[in-house]
């Protein structure tokens, strides 16, 4: 299935493509493109299934997801992905190693403990998030990060995502179905991508849980010296929280 995108720069410039978290969408990877990357890379960032603008029906498994974005990106690339994102960059990695120039994982959800990935399903299928403002929504976010950053910054992305339902609430624009999906799909082992070869960079947020030290030392057996490790201030949301230590880490490498 083909993906809705959001795409900066020359479509002739070497290809860097995006791949966001549940609950996200593309164009959260708007400022790292705008700021960064437009300047010297083609830069597309699919809406994955389940979420955004894309189509919402079944299946929501891993091996869709990576069919999808095959079907809507034509490599090879650099690819960047966020917490699932990164998941799914590893699959690509280990499956289709000659589309992947260069691997940047950002906070990645690479091995997740089948009672935790329950439990965060679990949670959002009882919950339903929404605000009665867009305005509602752009706080709770902020109160929600460990690091919060300027909030001009992230206002126009976060509405972005908004939709407003038939009874005048707004919502995220994703399947709470599809998002539960996923965080059970993050419980299955992960292949070994590490044996690929492809340089890759790791970003970890400093108080995020998602990359362990003993999941490093690992990656670095396989990789060696073509792992790079970068630990930035604050939480899971990194190209949030510490977006110009994120950025320029992402820079340098690319």
């Amino acid at each position: 299935m083909k993906l809705h995108t959001y795409e900066w720069g020359d479509p002739e410039a070497p290809l860097v493509v995006c791949l966001h978290g549940v609950q996200g969408y593309g164009g959260r990877f708007g400022r790292l493109a705008e700021e960064r990357l437009a300047g010297g890379f083609h830069v597309v960032a699919p809406d994955l299934r389940g979420h955004g603008q894309s189509s919402w029906e079944e299946p929501w498994t891993l091996a869709a997801h990576v069919e999808d974005v095959l079907e809507t990106v034509e490599g090879p690339a650099c690819w960047i992905g966020h917490s699932f994102g990164g998941r799914l960059v590893a699959e690509i990695m280990a499956s289709r190693t000659e589309l992947v120039e260069r691997a940047v994982m950002l906070d990645p959800a690479l091995i997740v403990p089948a009672d935790y990935a329950a439990l965060l399903a679990d949670e959002e299928l009882a919950a339903d998030v929404s605000f009665a403002t867009p305005e509602e929504a752009v706080e709770a976010t902020y109160a929600s990060l460990t690091r919060p950053p300027a909030p001009s910054t992230l206002s126009e992305e976060i509405r972005a995502h908004l939709v407003q339902g038939d009874d005048g609430r707004f919502r995220y624009r994703y399947s709470p179905e599809a998002v539960a999906a996923g965080y059970l799909e993050l419980a299955k082992s992960p292949p070994p991508w590490w044996h690929s070869g492809v340089p890759t960079l790791i970003v970890a947020g400093m108080e995020s849980k998602f990359v362990s030290v003993g999941e490093v030392a690992a990656y670095t057996q396989g990789l060696g010296d073509r792992l790079e490790v970068e630990v930035v201030p604050g939480g899971h949301g990194v190209l949030r929280e510490a977006f110009e230590e994120t950025a320029g880490a992402i820079d340098a490498f690319l």
